[in-house]
């Protein structure tokens, strides 16, 4: 049983050799309007270079751009404004590089958990995170994989593993669980727009399409969220 069936090297249908016929196969948009998992709304931020980085951008090698261009500095200060927008939702901010997320974590004041976390410290900010007493809570990739979070209803993504599609409905599948109420959960994902950043994000959101989302586009050229264009799905 998976949410994920999904390869970048196009050879998921493997699996079938290998453990059996597909049984049944049911859209994610088909769970959410029979209320088994959240409805999502998703967002991509496009927010500028700064121009300290731009000549280190323009003479990196590729693997280099996309790294300079996911530590985008100015993430900070819209992930503050997302977190504003949203006072009293549990919050996750998720991202690839352990710095990154160190800084955030340490000027945003929330705790932060990656993989040389213990696991009694992870377990203790789990479960404060459960009971309310934690709203914010930084994390890296472990959070990709059987984290059982139900209460997190908003996503916070600040960098990700280049156009993985599998990494992408992972980190959506962390706030789909039902909430009570008007069960709405929320997913930003913050891009450096015009860079390597933003091409791979259009392949990111390839999986989600697949199943029925729309992506909403937002601009942020002054290092604040303005309306951007419709979705692109």
């Amino acid at each position: 049983m998976t949410a994920t069936l999904v390869r970048e090297d196009g050879r998921e249908d493997d699996v079938f050799a290998l453990i059996g016929p597909k049984k049944v196969d049911v859209p994610w948009k088909v769970l959410e309007g029979q209320g088994w998992i959240a409805t999502a709304a998703c967002t991509e931020i496009r927010l500028p270079m700064p121009e300290s980085l731009r000549m280190p951008y323009a003479l990196a090698d590729q693997r280099n751009k996309f790294r300079i261009a996911a530590e985008n500095p100015q993430k900070q200060a819209i992930a503050r404004q997302l977190l504003a927008q949203h006072p009293n939702e549990p919050t996750l901010i998720i991202g690839m590089y352990v710095d990154q997320l160190q800084r955030l974590a340490r000027e945003l004041d929330v705790p932060l958990i990656t993989g040389s976390t213990g696991q009694r410290k992870r377990d203790e900010l789990f479960e404060r995170f459960k009971s309310g007493e934690i709203r914010v809570l930084a994390v890296s990739k472990v959070a990709n994989f059987a984290v059982d979070l139900p209460d997190a209803a908003v996503a916070i993504q600040v960098s990700g593993t280049f156009g993985s599609r599998q990494e992408e409905a992972q980190r959506l599948g962390r706030i789909l669980r039902p909430k009570s109420g008007h069960n709405q959960a929320h997913f930003y994902s913050l891009v450096s727009a015009d860079t390597v950043e933003q091409e791979f994000a259009l392949r990111r959101q390839l999986f989600l399409c697949e199943q029925g989302y729309t992506y909403n586009i937002l601009d942020a050229p002054n290092g604040d969220v303005e309306m951007g264009s419709n979705g692109l799905c």
